[in-house]
């Protein structure tokens, strides 16, 4: 049997996050790829919730915040995918933080 290169945790850290978030139902454990996807300013009014399937649903402080990211979303998509590995995130959705 062919063995495979080394992975390094860099490179496996995202999907064992990703699949945590799955299995967990919560999102937060995400929000380093969030941050690196989003940008600092945006990921201070939103925040991953939770992985459903192949959708993130993101927690954002107001309407605004969440018309403003769904104009942004197959971007998004695509950066997180650059660290979760092809098609993990299809979608976002977006819910109102409950305070």
């Amino acid at each position: 049997m062919a063995r495979s290169e080394p992975k390094t945790l860099e490179s496996l850290l995202p999907k064992v996050l990703a699949r945590l978030a799955g299995e967990s139902g919560r999102g937060m454990s995400l929000m380093p790829l969030w941050v690196a996807a989003a940008g600092e300013n945006t990921a201070r009014h939103s925040r991953p919730h939770h992985l459903e399937g192949k959708t993130l649903v993101i927690s954002v402080e107001n309407a605004e915040w969440a018309q403003a990211l769904t104009r942004q979303a197959p971007s998004l998509c695509e950066r997180l995918n650059e660290k979760l590995g092809p098609g993990t995130v299809t979608a976002l959705a977006f819910q109102l933080e409950s305070r």
